[in-house]
Order: structure tokens, then C-alpha cells, then sequence
């Protein structure tokens, strides 16, 4: 088995006809040396008889880290999933975003210590998510250009959103033009050093709803310590497969303004509870 480089950390919560797409997308990519990790904050028992199947006959290294459903800890299976991660790169990707062929390589070849790339994600229409299956993904019905064309006729008609971050660029120039201006983590495609995260002990188990929780924070706390955030718009690629919005309290608004307040990297509610 070739070297493993990196460990790609997949949040989900019951939407198993997502993560197959996602998985058929890791299993094109130009660059193998990764393991996946199913970081499930408490799918129901269809998904994981489900799931168990699909890793038993997935090319991919595949291990379901799963702990019982009590209301939203993404931030709690996310540390424990760090834990378990045997790569030095950790890349962080949501159950319902498909990687571009090209997502794990462009993660590797622009981090390493110091860096957290900022990735983005283009949300994909109702009717191409519909269309979508394992086979069409490995096919590459994505990056196909009549369903490239489709999506800009959708993003013209308000049924795409953020259609610009569906292009994948080769070339330095625009690259360094898409990436000019400095931008923020997104939860759901960033990747970073295990050690750097370590360093800041991991994700803060205290956000309990979906909204500050695993990026804003996270991202503050990984500055303090010294690391760069390194957008990589338009290089590392990620398909946000549509679905119904789901509400975002900010229940957690005033913690997080707490944290930037105390401005200290580590927190004690992390990997290592020293609290």
C-alpha cells in the first residue's frame, strides 16, 4: 500500500444517498494515498447497515466513526475522528459536498505546516442533484462541460448559487487572481496539519448548534496560534449537492464573541479536556 498522506474527515448525519457521491468522487481522484473517515454524529440504523456495505465493497480505506444521536456534536465525533486520523494532513469535507477529481492532490501538493487551505464550494442545482448517481460522478458528469453550461444557465435563473466556484484552474495566473483577496474557513472543505491542530486542541465541544461552531472559531483559534489560512478558491473544488436549508440558530454567537475576547489559542474543551 502506498504511503498515506492524509486522512479526509467526512461530517454526515443520515443523508446516505449524498455520501455515496461523495465517495464515488474520492474514488477518482488523481491522488490515492488517503484514508476516509465517516465522522457520523448518530445516522440511524438504515445508514450504518447501509454504509457497512458500501465499505466492505469501496476500493477506498474506509473506517465509520459513529457515536449515538443526542442532538447536534458535530464538534465532539470531529475530535474524535482527529484522534483516530493515521495521516499527517487532515481534509475536512461535508457528506454532501463531491470532490473534484483533482480536490485530495491540490490539499496536498499547497499545505503542510503552517498552512490551513480555505477551499469553497459551488451549490449545485435541485435538478443536476437529482440527476446525480455513484456512476454519473465516476464518469465524471461534473466536470462535463454541457453540465457546466447547465449549471450557468441555472446560476442565470437564481437555481444555482456560487457558480464561479465550480471551476477548477490550472494555470498560476488565475489562480493567484481567483485567490487575491483573503477569505474566511468553511467547515466544509479546509484541510490542515494534524500537529497544528493538536496545537490548538482541536475542535471546541462546546458549540452545540450549526453555525460558529467548526469554522469561525476554529479558524480564529488556529490564527492566534500562527498558522496562515491560505485560500485556494477555484483549486481545491468541492459540489454542494442542494437541499433544503437548515435553520442556524446563534445560540453560540456569544460564546464565540467570548473566545475572541480572551484571544488563547488552546482551548480546554477540545481533544484534551483540561477544563
Amino acid at each position: 500500500m502506498a504511503t498515506l498522506k492524509a486522512s479526509i474527515i467526512i461530517s454526515v448525519y443520515n443523508r446516505f444517498d449524498f455520501l455515496q457521491l461523495v465517495l464515488a468522487g474520492l474514488e477518482m481522484q488523481t491522488e490515492q494515498r488517503f484514508e476516509v473517515i465517516i465522522s457520523d454524529d448518530g445516522s440511524h440504523k438504515q445508514f450504518v447497515a447501509q454504509l457497512r456495505q458500501v465499505c466492505q465493497a469501496s476500493p477506498l480505506q474506509i473506517r465509520h466513526n459513529w457515536h449515538a444521536d443526542d442532538g447536534f456534536r458535530k464538534n465532539q465525533i470531529l475530535n474524535s475522528s482527529i484522534s483516530l486520523a493515521l495521516g499527517a494532513q487532515l481534509i475536512f469535507l461535508d457528506g454532501d459536498c463531491i470532490p473534484h477529481p483533482a480536490f485530495v492532490a491540490e490539499h496536498l501538493t499547497l499545505g503542510g505546516d503552517g498552512r490551513c487551505l480555505a477551499g469553497r464550494r459551488i451549490d449545485i442545482s435541485d435538478r443536476l442533484t437529482r440527476q446525480l448517481t455513484p456512476t454519473k460522478v465516476r464518469q465524471g458528469i461534473l466536470q462535463n462541460p454541457i453540465t457546466i453550461a447547465g449549471q450557468l444557465a441555472d446560476f442565470l435563473t437564481r437555481r444555482t448559487f456560487h457558480f464561479m466556484n465550480g471551476l477548477y484552474v490550472t494555470t498560476t495566473l488565475l489562480r493567484s487572481y481567483f485567490n487575491r483577496k483573503e477569505r474566511g474557513l468553511l467547515g466544509a472543505n479546509f484541510s490542515v496539519m494534524k500537529a497544528d491542530l493538536q496545537a490548538i486542541n482541536g475542535f471546541d465541544e462546546r458549540y452545540t448548534a450549526p453555525t460558529f461552531g467548526e469554522d469561525s472559531d476554529v479558524e480564529f483559534r488556529l490564527r492566534l496560534q500562527g498558522i496562515n489560512i491560505i485560500p485556494v478558491l477555484n483549486i481545491a473544488v468541492a459540489y454542494h449537492c442542494f437541499h433544503k436549508l437548515l435553520p442556524r440558530p446563534e445560540v453560540s454567537k456569544a460564546l464565540y464573541e467570548q473566545v475572541v475576547r480572551d484571544k488563547i489559542a488552546f482551548t480546554p474543551y477540545g481533544l484534551v479536556k483540561t477544563a
